[in-house]
């Protein structure tokens, strides 16, 4: 894209979000769209705001956090601290991540296991013959 101002439609297009979204990832101190009147233009700085928000919340960033980071750019350390600081708290996410989908797998496999044992329950009872528990416990 060049440098020139987007509204708030032409990014909602471009970027797949709501103007709803927009306005709300500016009350959040997200974004900062220059004004004409009532209307809202976005600059490059702004979309690349954009895009580093929507990839955050991908990877489960809390809003807070985003804005943390996206904050630590003018430092004025050549985004020195604010690569070391996002790569810390990538390295945390991550690490969450991994852990969510190993609960998942397990979760997964535990109702796989579920599901054959029911499917396994109710073929018997189809078959007018007791389950095997229920044999058990005669």
């Amino acid at each position: 894209m060049s440098d020139e101002l987007m509204t708030i439609r032409q990014m909602c297009d471009t970027y797949g979000v709501t103007a709803r979204t927009l306005r709300f990832y500016e009350s959040k101190e997200l974004l900062s769209p220059h004004r004409d009147g009532q209307k809202r233009l976005f600059t490059r700085r702004d979309r690349a705001r954009l895009k580093l928000i929507l990839r955050g919340k991908r990877f489960g960033f809390p809003l807070e956090e985003i804005r943390q980071l996206l904050d630590l750019y003018d430092v004025g350390d050549q985004q020195k601290t604010q690569y070391r600081e996002t790569m810390e708290r990538a390295r945390f996410h991550l690490e969450a991540l991994r852990q969510q989908r190993d609960e998942l797998d397990e979760a997964i496999k535990d109702l796989g296991e579920q599901i054959e044992w029911g499917t396994r329950m109710l073929a018997t009872m189809e078959e007018g013959t007791a389950p095997p528990a229920a044999r058990q416990s005669r």
